[in-house]
């Protein structure tokens, strides 16, 4: 298990040393958090090289994740950086880029009765101003999970969604 505490704050110094080949040749990961070796909840940096896939997969508690630079793709499209996409508990895709990409990733952590796929693309994100100074991009909700994105103009503290 690697950094399992949810209720401890960490940060993590990069380390370039940390990047681990995936099962997909081309694909690289940056461990954050991970429960089991290849199962359970993940939390990672994901490195595709340009012209690089990962075949079919399923998640069978659901994936999200954030496009940090390049476009990821997949069966039902391209992401460019900025770009959120959530596909639900059962989902399955073949993900892939041309130019490489790499995509902030959680994997196994929804709940198995939350079915909502989400895509929200840079052109159609609708952020909103916050109360101290921040702005807001609201990205998914259920049941008491609420997920969006923060955006600090001159840093900031944390707060919740």
């Amino acid at each position: 298990m690697l950094n399992m505490n949810l209720n401890q704050s960490l940060a993590i110094p990069y380390q370039v040393d940390r990047w681990q080949a995936s099962p997909a040749s081309g694909v690289w990961r940056y461990p954050l958090e991970r429960e089991q070796a290849e199962s359970g909840h993940v939390t990672s940096l994901v490195r595709f090289d340009a012209n690089s896939y990962f075949p079919e997969h399923s998640h069978p508690l659901g994936e999200e994740f954030w496009v940090l630079e390049g476009t990821f793709s997949d069966e039902s499209g391209d992401y460019p950086a900025g770009s959120y996409v959530r596909n639900p508990p059962g989902s399955r895709h073949r993900s892939f880029t041309r130019d490489g990409c790499m995509i902030f990733v959680k994997l196994n952590q929804f709940s198995a009765e939350d079915k909502q796929w989400v895509k929200v693309l840079p052109e159609s994100s609708v952020w909103q101003a916050g109360l101290q100074g921040y702005q807001r991009l609201p990205l998914h909700h259920f049941a008491d999970v609420h997920t969006c994105a923060l955006y600090f103009a001159q840093g900031g503290g944390v707060i919740g969604c």
